[in-house]
């Protein structure tokens, strides 16, 4: 294990052991940092737990933790990404997102101005995306035995009478329609870890879909699935949903929405677009009638400008996922065997 500096053991500018020692080092970390930036009516009480109120519907929870390396990249870092990856996944279900915990790990020796940033960068999605933050843990790890910070968020969201979106729902005929351009998160977090640089900065995409998914709903309440396609990106979400409807997909290549910039560096890197996480993009399966009319209202929103339909879902016993390539043939696209990028999200 890697020693300490005993000239900042207690000191203002890292974590060290007393910060998760349950005493006023720790009391003064989680009201000068957690607490200030959080502040809201249920932290106020100081209670082991918060006393929510829910609108009638039914009631989503959700839980994802966050490892992601470099911490801080272009377009956004590990703060607001584990706001908007708990929000999303709510949301994807056909919920209001409405409240947040926050599980915190701390290594020893982490600058607490890093930490600061971290949490106020929280707090700032957590209010852009109209949910509260109301309750939390921290703990401190010997230097050596974590990797500067973990968090862990859990989302509670109602999904409103009438909704009824999940991924075992989609039939053959079906249009499947992406938000936007894939790829941007996974390529902008390699692009910092291993110092590359391309024509244009490429920046994550990172953000919370739950209002584009609200404005989506409202105007087809039908659509059938919802997904965000992070880890594994657009190839390994569409298999996962062919398994759970069982059914084929037939995605057109041409089609399918990807920056200049993300596939030359995935070109270069040897990566294929179709496995690259993304963090502020969703999949959406509706009836083939209703698609032009998702599309249409999807492409009015801020964080859909360049949806387009990809596909169609078809018959398939095996529920295999194809795509028509731009050379006119036909190639499959099963999940990866492994991980193109680990640490991204």
């Amino acid at each position: 294990m890697n020693a300490i500096d005993p000239n900042l053991q207690g000191s203002n500018d890292v974590i060290d052991m007393t910060h998760g020692g349950g005493g006023r080092a720790m009391a003064d970390l989680i009201r000068d940092v957690f607490q200030r930036h959080f502040s809201n009516p249920h932290l106020a009480r100081g209670n082991d737990g918060a006393v929510v109120e829910l609108p009638p519907g039914r009631v989503v929870v959700s839980t994802d933790g966050h490892v992601i390396s470099p911490l801080f990249f272009p377009g956004g870092d590990i703060g607001c990404l584990a706001v908007h990856g708990t929000v999303n996944d709510v949301a994807m279900m056909g919920a209001r997102p409405l409240y947040l915990t926050v599980g915190v790990i701390l290594e020893e020796g982490f600058a607490r101005a890093d930490l600061e940033r971290i949490v106020k960068s929280m707090a700032e999605a957590a209010r852009d995306a109209g949910v509260e933050i109301v309750t939390g843990d921290t703990k401190v790890v010997e230097q050596g035995k974590g990797d500067g910070i973990f968090i862990t968020t859990t989302g509670v969201g109602v999904i409103p009478e009438g909704i009824n979106v999940a991924g075992d729902q989609a039939r053959p005929g079906h249009a499947i329609i992406v938000s936007g351009s894939i790829g941007d998160h996974g390529l902008a977090i390699l692009s910092r870890r291993e110092n590359l640089e391309f024509e244009t900065e490429i920046r994550s995409d990172t953000a919370a879909l739950n209002g584009l998914v609200g404005a989506m709903l409202a105007a087809v309440p039908g659509i059938k699935v919802l997904r965000d396609p992070t880890r594994g990106g657009l190839g390994a979400t569409l298999n996962e949903i062919a398994l759970q409807s069982k059914v084929g997909m037939m995605l057109d290549e041409q089609a399918i929405p990807i920056k200049r910039d993300v596939a030359a560096g995935c070109e270069l890197l040897g990566l294929d677009p179709l496995y690259v996480a993304n963090e502020g993009k969703l999949i959406a399966i509706c009836e083939a009638d209703a698609a032009e009319r998702l599309l249409e209202v999807m492409r009015g929103h801020e964080l859909a400008r360049d949806a387009a339909i990809i596909g169609t879902v078809v018959e398939d016993r095996h529920a295999m996922v194809q795509m028509r390539t731009r050379l006119g043939g036909a190639r499959v696209v099963d999940y990866l065997a492994g991980e193109q990028l680990p640490r991204i999200c």
